[in-house]
């Protein structure tokens, strides 16, 4: 599609555009400008940050060891940044964002409030013309969203929640002022990761906290503690160590999977290491167990039974605890919620689980939340409800490609990439921790930077051959997109619904899976990656 040159004349021009300014948008801007390339980063919120800017809900923090989350590209950034704990806490997070964007003075480069309408392709000048709502005009070669994989949120399409005569807000949109909840009577509604953290920080100061769930989790103990400055430096003096030891698992985690057969081992010398891992903190259980209980139903069942029984000594009232304990999926096959003294939250006598199958929930009236057996009457409602994972954001951007196409109605059914970092008929976007590629399914900040570095060396590599286009050849994609879906039949949780199957129950007609992750793991990616570079960029048509 072509604009009016005078349209174009009215426009800055940027190398590139880097729509989010979070933990992706923040490393590309980083790695652009290193690059020589004349970058903006467009933010919609008032500030930098992204899911750290926005989560600002009590309990929110890391699940990811906070030293393998952090940028690598600086060995004095790496040097001179304190963790606190070994789970950072949000605002932690975000004081290291900002921390990051004033040392390497990012933010006069990045423009905030500056939320993105629409992007044009003009294939005569093999550029994008970007459109912000405020009216601003940009023309740039690339396109660059790093939108996030979490950030669109969803409420519920429950009868009257206008009505409700208290506040109300998504745990996303969480006030940025204090608010006072000493005493108050809250409903929180939903039971995922989000709402794992906070139930046991409410729990704590509320009144008569009332949480309200469709679908309980598997969830497993953080295990979180400050780091002393001794085990700092410690840290300090093994980053190389720490960070390659990410690159060699599946996660990117510092966690590996044990590859003997699960019952190839006695059972006393399992469940040992069963306890083991349960007493172990963040993702081990998950990420460092034996790697068929992610693919074997067998012995996915026997960790489960195991995991039920931890629920049931942690649980005093044997109705609540059967109610916390899943019976439609097993353990490590949906998104594992890391908590801390989550089901200790409910021995409290000012905690009640209601059980909306049994249930459910009618609608929201001026006084609080009417189900049907009872209303109960609050001060407050938290929707912690989740999101549309991996496209939601996208989608609210209308991206028209060659000849007018729409990005959302080419991913309407499914996502169709190649590498997630590219799709067909998109010229010059490229996505970062988009659906079908490498950061979805991983520690996030390995898997982003990882897809940055590689990025930016396509875009050197382009500029110092003298392309101006780049766009996937139709078979890669098919291929990508059968190779992703083939890795969906490897786990579990590829029979499960949850938005790692972009099977999402918290969106209405969301009723089939979608390969928005890919579970190949890190190393198989990174590979595939490398080879796409040894090849002069298989798979891609450079022009």
């Amino acid at each position: 599609m072509s604009t009016d040159s005078t349209e174009h004349s009215t426009a800055e021009h940027r190398d590139a555009i880097v729509i989010g300014a979070g933990l992706s948008g923040i490393c590309a801007l980083y790695k652009l400008r290193e690059l020589g390339l004349d970058t903006t980063v467009l933010e919609a919120a008032e500030d930098l940050g992204g899911t750290w800017f926005h989560n600002r809900y009590p309990g929110c923090r890391f699940d990811s060891e906070s030293y393998t989350y952090c940028y690598t590209f600086s060995d004095e950034l790496l040097a001179e940044w304190n963790w606190t704990e070994h789970f950072a806490p949000r605002g932690e997070t975000l004081r290291y964002l900002n921390h990051v964007a004033d040392k390497f003075d990012l933010r006069p480069h990045m423009r905030f409030g500056s939320r993105v309408d629409r992007c044009v392709w003009d294939e005569d000048t093999h550029t994008w013309r970007v459109e912000l709502t405020d009216g601003t005009v940009y023309t740039t070669r690339y396109v660059i969203p790093a939108v996030g994989v979490l950030s669109s949120p969803v409420m519920p399409t429950i009868e009257g929640i206008d009505s409700f005569g208290g506040p109300w807000w998504h745990t996303y949109n969480w006030p940025h002022e204090p608010i006072d909840l000493a005493g108050k009577r809250v409903a929180v509604i939903g039971t995922g990761a989000t709402a794992v953290q906070l139930i046991p920080e409410l729990a704590k100061v509320v009144g008569e906290l009332y949480v309200f769930q469709r679908r309980p989790n598997w969830c497993a103990p953080l295990h979180n503690r400050e780091i002393t400055p001794e085990e700092m430096a410690d840290i300090k003096s093994r980053y190389d160590e720490i960070f390659a030891q990410c690159r060699i698992t599946p996660g990117g985690f510092i966690h590996n999977p044990l590859r003997t057969p699960m019952f190839d081992v006695p059972e006393e010398e399992r469940y040992a290491f069963f306890e083991e891992l349960y007493a172990s903190s963040g993702f081990r259980i998950w990420q460092g167990n034996y790697r068929d209980i992610l693919m074997d139903e067998k012995a996915n069942d026997e960790f489960t039974a195991f995991v039920a029984n931890k629920i049931r000594e942690r649980v005093n009232d044997p109705a609540v605890a059967d109610k916390l304990i899943p019976t439609d999926h097993g353990f490590g096959t949906r998104r594992v919620p890391m908590e801390t003294r989550y089901y200790e939250a409910y021995n409290q006598p000012n905690v009640h689980l209601i059980d909306i199958n049994d249930t459910p929930i009618e609608r929201v009236v001026p006084t609080g939340v009417q189900t049907a057996e009872q209303t109960y009457e609050v001060d407050l409602i938290v929707y912690a409800t989740g999101f549309d994972a991996m496209t939601g954001t996208l989608d609210k951007i209308d991206f028209l490609g060659v000849d007018g196409a729409k990005l959302r109605d080419a991913w309407s059914y499914e996502p169709a990439t190649y590498l997630g970092l590219q799709s067909l008929g998109f010229p010059n976007l490229i996505v970062l921790a988009g659906p079908q590629s490498g950061s979805g399914f991983t520690n996030f900040g390995r898997g982003v930077e990882e897809t940055v570095d590689w990025v930016t060396a396509l875009i050197a590599y382009m500029r110092d051959h003298g392309h101006t286009r780049i766009e996937p050849e139709a078979q890669a994609q098919e291929d990508w997109v059968r190779h992703v879906a083939d890795m969906y039949d490897l786990l579990l949780l590829g029979k499960v619904r949850s938005w790692f199957t972009g099977f999402n129950s918290n969106i209405e007609g969301r009723d089939h899976v979608r390969h928005v992750v890919y579970n190949g793991g890190a190393p198989r990616y990174r590979k595939k990656l490398t080879e796409v570079v040894e090849q002069g960029y298989a798979g891609f048509q450079l022009s």
